[in-house]
């Protein structure tokens, strides 16, 4: 039954007229099972069929109701029995709601597609954008950056040391380790190394008054980069900053200060640690190796006993024997020592 069960035996009075010149006769209304029938109010005898889907009612909210079989001039019924009307509005809902609707389903799918691209974006774009911009980001502009990064550094070591002989020092130490451009030696809160854009470094203190000796400054920067583990310093940098900051970098080639206002001190939150597999490990002698720095004077610095950086010690590629070449020799080892003095 396509009629609602509760209307089946449902009948009502109402004036049906067969063309708009015709006179309004009587006529007895009911329900089919897909149509709305009306019958001559005296003989029983139906009339026509109108169907329950096509129905269309002339005035909606009016009395007495007034349906017709179409929207087209022709046949008109009207209906002044309100449970009736009522029964009519509601089997027509019943039959839309039954109807297929490709057009709302495409609506839904449609709908559904730009949901899933909107959460896609929201949870793929800010990645992506800190990806580029740190991809293309060009040489010279990570350097600035790199010097963004130690300036918000020195918010909390204080500034940078300086002197004519201890620069020309850490110039040598530079360029004696592959990928640092320039080093700075900051006096205070800093422990060990810290790798920033551009290959610019922080290098603390710590590392010049303890020991007698430069390779402990060169292997404090030697493991810092190894700890980046695969990431740039100008990714992780974006990655803390956020799409904004690096939304700017793309589009306006330049990266305010402000939007790294605190990245100095989260960088000196997170310790350099030594490597604690195997693979580190052989990672971090093949550095010392290739920059010709012995790698027991900074195993020792980290720890006075060696338990600790045991590896260090006894598979130091230069254990036994001299570097190839000195870190820096006594004079520009003693410049750099006395650079913040």
């Amino acid at each position: 039954m396509t009629a609602l069960p509760q209307y089946e035996r449902l009948e009502a009075p109402g004036l049906w007229r067969e063309t708009p010149q015709a006179q309004r006769r009587e006529v007895i209304v009911s329900f089919g099972d897909t149509s709305l029938v009306i019958a001559d109010d005296r003989s029983a005898t139906a009339l026509t069929h109108w169907s329950l889907a096509a129905l269309v009612r002339r005035n909606p909210g009016g009395r007495p109701a007034v349906f017709a079989p179409s929207d087209d001039p022709g046949e008109e019924l009207e209906i002044g029995d309100d449970t009736m009307v009522e029964a009519i509005e509601k089997v027509q809902a019943a039959l839309e709601a039954r109807r297929p609707h490709p057009g709302r389903l495409r609506r839904i799918g449609w709908i559904s597609v730009v949901s899933a691209l909107a959460i896609g974006a929201v949870i793929w774009l800010p990645g992506a954008l800190i990806d580029q911009a740190a991809r293309v980001v060009p040489l010279a502009k990570r350097a600035d950056i790199g010097r963004m990064m130690l300036a918000d550094l020195e918010h909390t070591t204080g500034v940078a040391c300086h002197s004519t002989e201890g620069d020309k020092a850490l110039a040598l130490l530079a360029e004696r380790l592959d990928g640092v451009t320039e080093i700075a030696v900051l006096p205070r809160a800093l422990t060990g190394a810290r790798i920033l854009a551009g290959g610019v470094v922080a290098l603390g203190q710590d590392t010049l008054i303890g020991p007698d000796t430069p390779e402990v400054a060169a292997g404090a920067i030697l493991a810092a980069q190894l700890a980046q583990s695969g990431e740039t310093p100008a990714h992780a940098l974006l990655q803390w900053a956020g799409a904004g900051a690096a939304l700017s970098l793309l589009t306006t080639g330049d990266l305010p200060a402000k939007k790294i206002e605190g990245y100095g001190a989260s960088l000196l939150a997170r310790p350099i640690s030594l490597p604690n597999t195997p693979a580190a490990l052989d990672q971090l002698l093949s550095a010392f190796k290739a920059a010709g720095v012995a790698s027991t004077p900074y195993a020792y610095a980290v720890d006075p006993s060696g338990e600790t950086v045991l590896g260090l010690i006894e598979a130091d590629p230069f254990r036994g024997a001299p570097a190839p070449q000195p870190v820096l020799d006594d004079a520009e080892w003693l410049a750099l020592k006395d650079i913040c003095s």
